[in-house]
């Protein structure tokens, strides 16, 4: 599983063309909301889940997959980008699993993907 501690894998920029990576793992009444990548890895959000994309070793042939089902969200929070600021974040809580952090530089769909995360948990 990927360290959510590791605050580095989550500088994410909006990519459309990265949830192709994840297009395999998805059920058939699944769509992807947006995609964010780094260098290698990314975030898939999907109108059921996050899927986080970390890509392993040199060659990057090996690929963890977390998913993380909205239905398990007991709490989050965003903070928008502003004038100066264009970084956001999504903090969310997960039972079982703590705090996970994405923080996105530059344009994100982060009130979308809140509207989302606020249709499973409320």
């Amino acid at each position: 599983m990927i360290d959510f501690n590791n605050k580095g894998f989550f500088k994410l920029k909006q990519a459309p063309e990265y949830a192709e990576k994840v297009t395999e793992l998805l059920l058939t009444d699944e769509e992807i909301v947006d995609a964010y990548k780094t260098m290698r890895d990314g975030v898939v959000f999907t109108n059921k889940r996050i899927i986080a994309v970390n890509v392993q070793g040199i060659t990057g042939s090996k690929v963890d997959y977390t998913s993380l089902p909205y239905k398990n969200i007991v709490a989050y929070s965003i903070e928008t980008s502003g004038t100066f600021d264009l970084d956001s974040e999504l903090e969310i809580y997960f039972s079982a699993l703590g705090k996970v952090v994405f923080e996105f530089n530059g344009r994100s769909e982060i009130l979308a993907i809140s509207k989302i995360i606020s249709q499973h948990v409320l």
